[in-house]
């Protein structure tokens, strides 16, 4: 079975919102890894569609971006991407999958997956974290307030999770890469 990682990019203050973070060679170099470390990619629609609405197209050499963000977009393009919906069924772009039961779905993905699935959803990850099935979290912590939200879980859990250090490393742009491991 693999694990379900929670990684996400927020400010000191705990915003979510992906153009407050930098996003330059080093960052992206951090997220290509993590998607290389991975067996597979999962989000919530929401998300889903944010990023069917940039990347095949830089995938493509549609649009200019730079080597690191080219390079990621290929590699998403051919990684599985699985979207959990209850709302829409179909996600044409490649190598997506739709998962319809939450607890189920995503247990099985585990279950089929020894490489690891890495969760990339805000709001998802309130809810998966509810039914207890991440394992672990890869944040990159940005050194910005922002002021605004959304905000890392901000609807909120029944308890405190209680997280145990694996690594920090800080980067040469400031951004802190934490790795925490669910305490069980």
């Amino acid at each position: 079975m693999g694990l379900l990682t929670f990684n996400m990019n927020f400010t000191l203050d705990g915003c979510v919102d992906h153009e407050e973070g930098i996003a330059d060679d080093e960052t992206h170099a951090f997220f290509t890894r993590l998607m290389d470390e991975a067996g597979a990619m999962l989000w919530g629609r929401v998300t889903y569609e944010m990023m069917e609405s940039a990347w095949p197209a830089v995938a493509r050499g549609d649009v200019e971006a730079p080597p690191a963000m080219r390079e990621w977009a290929v590699k998403l393009e051919a990684k599985p991407k699985y979207v959990v919906s209850s709302t829409r069924k179909d996600f044409p772009w490649t190598n997506s999958h739709h998962i319809a039961d939450l607890r189920t779905g995503v247990q099985e993905l585990k279950d089929a997956t020894p490489a690891g699935v890495l969760l990339c959803s805000g709001k998802l990850a309130t809810e998966l974290d509810r039914l207890e099935l991440i394992d672990e979290y890869k944040f990159l912590v940005h050194p910005r307030i922002a002021g605004h939200g959304p905000t890392l879980y901000q609807s909120g859990l029944p308890s405190t999770r209680r997280l145990e250090l694996v690594s920090a490393k800080p980067l040469s742009n400031g951004v802190i890469a934490v790795h925490y491991r669910r305490a069980r």
